[in-house]
């Protein structure tokens, strides 16, 4: 792997994915999209800024050997379930479909412990039927990213996402290792792991083995 598209690279997880793609010396090209400038600066980064509303479909930089997707939001970010699923959902494919069609293979979404299609949950339910779009692609190598909690240094406040942090860190000695929190660190070398690995058909990464 040799050029690497990182999208939703302004969020916990992305900003993470950027630095230890960049830290790699064998990764010669790192593309990031995003909706606001990067504060990284790399010769061998690229920071696209981009509304995802209006996502180019003829962008040279969609010709990489893998993608990376952290995008996502929440539901007192989008306003609405429409606005959610935009994000969660139709971005995300957008993306993908873009990248395929350049001839990308590999492809790694962050997802979430519990996606489901049959959820009742509509946050778990959304992530579902995103990785039930993705795997229809025809990307070699597709992997889901599925972690609990994330943890790290937000540059917002989700107060009750805060809240569950915390509250997750105090019982933690007693919670199975799947419902602990995930530090956003690991989680971006899951990701990166997955599509340096390349494992051909689609793999599902748990938040125990993150």
């Amino acid at each position: 792997m040799k050029t690497l598209l990182i999208v939703g690279s302004t969020g916990l997880v992305g900003r993470e994915v950027v630095r230890l793609a960049l830290a790699d010396r064998t990764i010669e090209r790192v593309v990031a999209l995003s909706r606001r400038p990067l504060e990284l600066r790399d010769l061998r980064l690229e920071n696209q800024v981009l509304d995802f509303d209006a996502l180019p479909s003829d962008a040279p930089w969609w010709n990489v050997d893998a993608v990376i997707c952290t995008l996502g939001t929440t539901m007192r970010q989008a306003g609405s379930r429409a606005g959610f699923h935009k994000v969660d959902h139709d971005y995300v494919l957008a993306v993908a479909q873009r990248a395929r069609t350049y001839g990308t293979k590999v492809f790694a979404l962050t997802s979430s412990l519990g996606a489901k299609v049959s959820s009742g949950n509509f946050y778990l339910r959304t992530k579902g039927e995103t990785e039930r779009d993705l795997a229809v692609q025809g990307f070699v190598s597709l992997t889901f990213v599925r972690p609990s909690l994330i943890g790290g240094e937000r540059k917002e406040q989700r107060w009750i996402e805060s809240f569950g942090l915390k509250l997750f860190a105090l019982l933690a000695p007693i919670l199975p290792r799947r419902y602990r929190i995930a530090p956003a660190e690991r989680i971006a070398a899951a990701l990166l792991a997955a599509v340096r690995a390349a494992q051909t058909g689609v793999r599902v990464v748990e938040s125990e083995a993150i």
